[in-house]
């Protein structure tokens, strides 16, 4: 037996001589080779015109509009007039807690003090260093009717010897124009004859009603004429 009979050799182009002898490989046609013969070689130079034809009127991108590197557009600037962190999180405790808002410092505030008492007085009652020992609500009373309420409080306040009182008249969103009952309250404690007995008046904190409402600290013995006849203290 051949080696070449023998089932473990592996030979796997051992008939492929036989095969091209048996079928030889055919040339291309004669029409394929002409056009072949015809076809000039690629001229670079002529490519490059053809290119620089094409270009002629593109124009050029400037640096600071290339794409980045990571093909992304210029990321935007930061916007100069976003507040701070620190801002943002106390709008937001405002918002959500009221923390830090002042009414003091809104256009709706209002306080005053009596005759030569210094302006510390009406700071002190409006932060609440004095207990509030009795109130009224005139919600609801045209000026008429609320003038003798009010009245009749202050005089049984003085005469029980309250000192300090609240006095709820509302903001006055609904009057046209100023708050009425407001300012009414504000009149008669500055100029009718309660203006004797005011130490200080103040609007109330936000939990007893903010600018709705004001404190009064109220004197135990009324101011005499002669008294306010005198010079102010410096």
């Amino acid at each position: 037996m051949k080696d070449s009979d023998s089932p473990l050799t592996h030979n796997p182009f051992g008939d492929l001589g036989n095969l091209l002898r048996s079928k030889p490989l055919s040339l291309p046609a004669p029409s394929v080779r002409a056009r072949l013969d015809r076809e000039p070689a690629a001229d670079p130079e002529s490519d490059e015109k053809v290119f620089l034809e094409a270009m002629k009127d593109v124009q050029a991108i400037s640096k600071d509009k290339h794409a980045r590197e990571n093909g992304g557009t210029r990321p935007p600037e930061a916007d100069k007039n976003v507040p701070e962190k620190g801002v943002m999180v106390q709008l937001e405790n405002l918002v959500k807690y009221g923390e830090g808002f002042a009414i003091s410092n809104t256009p709706e505030y209002m306080e005053g003090t009596g005759h030569d008492i210094h302006p510390e007085f009406a700071r002190r009652l409006h932060q609440g260093d004095f207990s509030i020992q009795a109130h009224i609500d005139l919600h609801g009373f045209g000026v008429t009717e609320a003038r003798e309420v009010f009245e009749n409080f202050l005089k049984g306040a003085v005469t029980s010897g309250k000192r300090a009182v609240l006095i709820i008249h509302g903001r006055g969103l609904s009057s046209p124009g100023e708050p009425i009952l407001k300012n009414k309250v504000t009149e008669w404690l500055t100029r009718g004859h309660w203006r004797k007995w005011v130490i200080a008046y103040a609007s109330a904190q936000s939990y007893d009603g903010g600018t709705g409402a004001t404190y009064v600290l109220l004197r135990q013995r009324p101011v005499t004429k002669r008294a306010r006849k005198r010079p102010a203290k410096k």
